[in-house]
């Protein structure tokens, strides 16, 4: 009787693990993906930095519609060049600093899996996408003008490349990477 309560618990817990909510996230090139972990493992308060610097999608998918979302991912990706992103500006975020990005075939993409997810779609995935790398959070306002002020002395808007998408399970901390979808 023991193992078929020990089976149950393995099962009842692999069901909760697959109902955990999935975030997409876009990939960057890796000298970008440097860049923005460099400034982020400096200014981001160390016993909350347990991600690298990332650009979100889609915030909280249902974790039971992995397949589907999958599939739709795979299939939004499916024969399409890599993206150029534009890092525009540095923006102050009241309690952090991230850096306002823009590029119209990532709004495009992200628009085409808004419509496929749409019946899924929280609150704050349906207000809109605003592209953007936070380098800094959940710090005192102060702290974030001056660092916001200091990153814009020397600004000057460049690009790098998106190579694809990835996505991710959430569990209340660190995420885990399930998938990735790279552009072609």
């Amino acid at each position: 009787m023991a193992e078929s309560e020990d089976e149950q618990r393995d099962e009842a817990r692999s069901a909760d693990l697959d109902h955990r909510p999935l975030i997409v996230t876009v990939e960057m090139e890796a000298a970008a993906q440097a860049h923005f972990d460099h400034l982020r493992s400096r200014y981001f308060p160390p016993e909350r930095n347990w991600l690298s610097a990332h650009i979100t999608l889609f915030h909280a998918l249902p974790g039971k519609e992995r397949e589907a979302i999958a599939q739709h991912l795979a299939q939004a990706v499916a024969g399409r060049s890599p993206i150029t992103v534009t890092v525009e500006r540095v923006r102050f975020l009241g309690n952090g600093v991230a850096f306002v990005l823009s590029s119209p075939a990532l709004q495009g993409l992200r628009a085409l899996l808004a419509k496929r997810f749409q019946p899924w779609l929280t609150r704050q995935d349906e207000q809109g996408f605003r592209p953007h790398v936070t380098v800094q959070n959940k710090v005192p306002a102060e702290t974030a003008r001056a660092l916001q002020a200091t990153l814009s002395e020397d600004f000057a808007p460049w690009d790098f490349t998106v190579t694809g998408l990835s996505l991710w399970h959430y569990d209340g901390g660190p995420w885990e990477k399930t998938a990735r979808f790279p552009l072609s």
